[in-house]
């Protein structure tokens, strides 16, 4: 099954591209038919917040898609590409306010003790650990509720090239050496699958443009890298809210896209995420192979606050987060800050 999807999707993807070739149709259809793409490009990093340890950096390009089913009704599509787009998640559901959306992502996350300077092996901290990977997801949403289905496929350890980076960029900002990639967790291939249901409640406090409203999420994930179940919410008080689910961070079903018609506003929110771990691989150490690990907790929540400022075809949000402890023996909670920015074209 998910090879399946995984062509389905690369299909889905070829057939976009091939309909830039296809003769455009009038602009009014264009306008009827037509959703914008969005990009999205994300950097997390503990140096936010003057640390190097833990969950130490992150960076994710995510493009997404416009409505597949206007593609397909627009008539800007191949003729032999309707078949395998029509076997798509979600696409074959009768219900016509649902818009369907494919998203692909490449990102790479990196995991360190606390002590980079040590060379040898660290014992009572978490190991070293690197995750690049490629990801694909199927949105499907509502005016109230968005369903996302994401599925990442990658590699763990050497050839995640996670050591390689982190050198690279301290050698280049001329910071501390990184000394203990030796010991980082073995290659392996990872699979994982991802659920996530979020509904946007609607604006329970409204003056004029000025709003507050909130977005609630459960779901969970399965695979070798991560198997766990989450939920949360996220509160946002601002002028023109988008008409999105909330703040983009570099998780699991973590993307999101606002409605090109509002074309300038910011806010600020607050957001919690919660999960509870079965296995998280950057902490229990390799799947097949024997490893360093370390004890990890049951449940770890996430308190986010931060805010967007969106003028026009661009979004930039800035995120706080605040991590509890994820190990036995981690002396304190790991803070950490995201950057997003999203354009449109």
């Amino acid at each position: 099954m998910p090879r399946s999807l995984l062509t389905l999707a690369l299909l889905a993807a070829g057939s976009l591209c091939l309909a830039s070739f296809v003769p455009a149709l009038p602009v009014q259809a264009q306008e009827e038919t037509v959703l914008p793409w969005t990009v999205n490009i994300h950097f997390e990093n503990d140096l936010f917040t003057g640390t190097d340890r833990n969950y130490t950096n992150g960076v994710k390009l995510s493009l997404i898609s416009p409505d597949l089913c206007s593609f397909v009704e627009s008539g800007k599509l191949p003729e032999w590409s309707l078949p395998y787009i029509a076997k798509l998640p979600f696409i074959n559901n009768p219900d016509p306010e649902l818009k369907r959306k494919v998203e692909f992502s490449l990102g790479q996350n990196i995991y360190t003790p606390a002590d980079i300077v040590r060379h040898d092996l660290i014992r009572d901290d978490r190991p070293y650990a690197g995750w690049t990977y490629f990801a694909t997801a199927f949105h499907s949403r509502s005016q109230a509720r968005m369903d996302t289905i994401e599925l990442q496929l990658g590699m763990l350890g050497p050839s995640s090239f996670a050591d390689e980076t982190q050198k690279a960029v301290h050698d280049l900002r001329d910071l501390q050496r990184p000394n203990g990639w030796d010991h980082q967790l073995k290659n392996e291939p990872g699979l994982m699958a991802i659920y996530e249901r979020k509904w946007q409640v609607a604006p329970f406090f409204s003056r004029g443009a000025f709003a507050m409203d909130a977005i609630t999420h459960l779901g969970c994930a399965v695979g070798n890298i991560a198997t766990y179940a989450n939920t949360g919410f996220e509160t946002r008080l601002g002028w023109n809210l988008p008409d999105d689910f909330g703040a983009n961070l570099i998780r699991p079903a973590g993307n999101t896209r606002f409605s090109a018609k509002q074309q300038r506003g910011g806010y600020l929110f607050a957001a919690l995420n919660s999960r509870a771990v079965l296995q998280d691989i950057f902490l229990d150490g390799n799947t097949f192979a024997h490893s360093h690990s370390v004890s990890k907790k049951p449940f770890v929540a996430d308190l986010a606050g931060g805010a967007a400022l969106y003028f026009k075809q661009f979004k930039l949000t800035w995120t706080q987060i605040l991590r509890t402890s994820e190990f036995d023996g981690q002396p304190d909670n790991h803070s950490f800050g995201s950057l997003t920015l999203s354009f449109f074209f």
